[in-house]
């Protein structure tokens, strides 16, 4: 007897959507999206497609119909709920361009709920396009099979960030110069939580003093060496969600 086939297929595509669904409801993929299921996964009516939307959750979804520009599918069956987020921020100050989506895609699977670009006086890069790094970080999501994105904002000054800190959160400064080892700091640390990085040439003197001078800045180290701007965010990410039995 034929063994019954897995449902849903675990070769399914995975796409994020921005309405919220529902069973029965119908959604209309266009744009890239519909070029990727139409002509690169060739999906046709029938076909199973999972479709998150960053609301309720994980959704197996039929196709009901692929058309020139557009492909259009049913909800059928919740899979899973939107998962639970840690309340963790990362403040990465901007990166050359590769190396920001790099920060963007890592921060995206190691599952940090928010990310708040910073713009720093050596910030070799000035700008990030939004739209471009929304879909770099939905694309990781669809990649890593998370059903929640991470918030992205709009690039702030560190000043600015300083002057409006929430007083409820605290804020990890990854110093260069040193600190508490990065582990121990956040095995103490019960609470909202949010990581500072800094760009390729480091914080200059008056940046650091003054973040170490906030009431919610804890200084941290990650080890002996000089770390580049992508490897700090990816590493003091990935050992604060060890940390937190995220991991």
């Amino acid at each position: 007897m034929p063994a019954t086939p897995a449902w849903p297929p675990k070769s399914a595509p995975r796409l994020f959507v921005t309405d919220e669904l529902r069973a029965g409801a119908g959604v209309r993929i266009e744009g890239n999206p519909a070029h990727y299921l139409a002509r690169v996964m060739r999906v046709s009516a029938g076909d199973v497609v999972i479709l998150c939307d960053d609301i309720t959750g994980e959704w197996a979804a039929r196709v009901s119909e692929v058309g020139k520009r557009d492909v259009v599918l049913e909800a059928a069956e919740l899979l899973r709920p939107r998962e639970a987020v840690p309340d963790l921020w990362l403040c990465p100050a901007l990166l050359k361009k590769d190396r920001f989506d790099l920060v963007l895609e890592k921060a995206t699977e190691l599952g940090v709920a928010r990310i708040q670009p910073l713009l720093t006086r050596r910030c070799v890069a000035d700008k990030l396009n939004l739209e471009r790094a929304r879909a770099i970080t939905t694309e990781a999501a669809e990649q890593c099979a998370r059903t929640a994105l991470p918030e992205l904002a709009e690039p702030m000054k560190l000043d600015a960030l300083l002057a409006n800190w929430p007083e409820d959160r605290a804020l990890f400064f990854a110093d260069e110069n040193g600190g508490e080892p990065a582990a121990a700091a956040f095995k103490a640390h019960q609470g909202p939580t949010a990581i500072l990085t800094g760009p390729e040439g480091g914080f200059d003197e008056a940046e650091r003093a003054a973040i170490r001078a906030h009431p919610q800045a804890r200084p941290i180290t990650l080890g002996p060496r000089i770390l580049r701007g992508e490897t700090a965010a990816i590493a003091a990410l990935s050992v604060w969600m060890a940390n937190a039995g995220d991991w």
